[in-house]
């Protein structure tokens, strides 16, 4: 047996970053504009344009990204350092998720993986 997961951050009761946000701060922190990183994810930039709006606003007073419109050089959209912050963040947690949930992988059983779960707990206690 293997026991899977997905994490997600809320914020305010809402929906915050997940794996999906994280990887379009990703793209578009490699590209610089929202359409490609929409592009690259094949969804639409109204999608991305909505998903990153809300992050932004969750994350008042500090934006993950920031768009600067008029086509010139300085143009596109860029991450902020606390977008960055967020990435390295939600990606520190998946690994720590992922370690913690490899060390359930394999249970022969519900009694093994039960014996497993409480052994996590009891160490969680101690430290």
């Amino acid at each position: 047996m293997n026991v899977d997961s997905r994490l997600w951050i809320t914020k305010d009761s809402k929906s915050y970053l997940g794996a999906g946000r994280i990887e379009l701060l990703e793209r578009i922190k490699e590209s610089g504009s929202i359409s490609k990183a929409a592009k690259q994810m094949k969804m639409s930039y109204k999608a991305a344009w909505d998903s990153i709006d809300i992050a932004n606003k969750l994350a008042v007073p500090n934006p993950l990204v920031i768009s600067n419109a008029g086509g010139g050089k300085d143009s596109g959209t860029r991450l902020t350092p606390e977008g960055q912050k967020a990435i390295d963040t939600f990606r520190s947690l998946q690994a720590l998720k992922n370690d913690f949930f490899s060390y359930l992988d394999g249970a022969k059983d519900f009694d093994e993986l039960s014996e497993r779960i409480q052994k996590l707990s009891e160490r969680l206690k101690n430290s």
